[in-house]
């Protein structure tokens, strides 16, 4: 999980993102009025996962008016338009996540976290990858123990929904934030054959 410092202007995000992408990426040129996915993946510190990627960008343009987010998108390129056309995010308040959401779909939401730190007042299994060697196999293991778990209230506080983030030091403060992840699944046993409720897993927040 990563803070996002969104962009103030346009000519912020426009020095920053139209930057030329790294040393290698011989044919992209610094401020030609093109953004494409090297010169992104170069701000973001993402290089092969469109679907983040496009995720940052769009956590980055938050503060922006809705002009300039236009001339930003306007200006990426055919590649990294595609991306963000396949890949752009689903707003939602908390309160919609269970009727609105589709797994696997970029979610960006506003609350405020409150930890869930005991194992009694909240139960679910996860498919997680585990590797030996060349070999990997998916079983479900508890979620509480490859996740940070959280519920995100609403403005209210009378409702709220499940968010995650992988196990780390940093703790989501008890305040309000804007979140951005990928809404999964988890289950209610440990075969999978229970009910199924949805979560958001964290990638960025502001």
């Amino acid at each position: 999980m990563k803070k996002i410092e969104p962009y103030h202007n346009l000519e912020e995000a426009l020095h920053n993102l139209d930057n030329g992408g790294r040393f290698y990426n011989l044919f992209t040129k610094a401020n030609d009025g093109q953004i494409n996915q090297a010169e992104l993946g170069k701000v973001g510190g993402i290089f092969n996962d469109k679907q983040h990627l496009i995720l940052f960008l769009e956590m980055s343009l938050l503060k922006l008016s809705q002009t300039d987010k236009a001339d930003i998108i306007f200006k990426l390129d055919s590649k990294l338009h595609k991306s963000y056309l396949k890949y752009k995010s689903n707003y939602l308040l908390p309160t919609e996540v269970e009727s609105k959401s589709e797994i696997a779909q970029s979610t960006i939401m506003s609350g405020i976290p409150t930890l869930i730190d005991s194992k009694t007042e909240f139960s679910g299994f996860v498919m997680f990858p585990i590797t030996s060697g060349d070999v990997t196999t998916f079983m479900m293991v508890p979620i509480m123990e490859e996740y940070d778990i959280y519920e995100l209230w609403d403005d209210t506080k009378t409702a709220h929904c499940i968010v995650a983030h992988t196990k780390q030091e940093t703790k989501l403060p008890e305040s309000k934030v804007v979140l951005g992840g990928v809404v999964k699944e988890f289950n209610s046993d440990e075969l999978g054959d229970g009910k199924k409720d949805t979560f958001l897993e964290v990638s960025y927040y502001m």
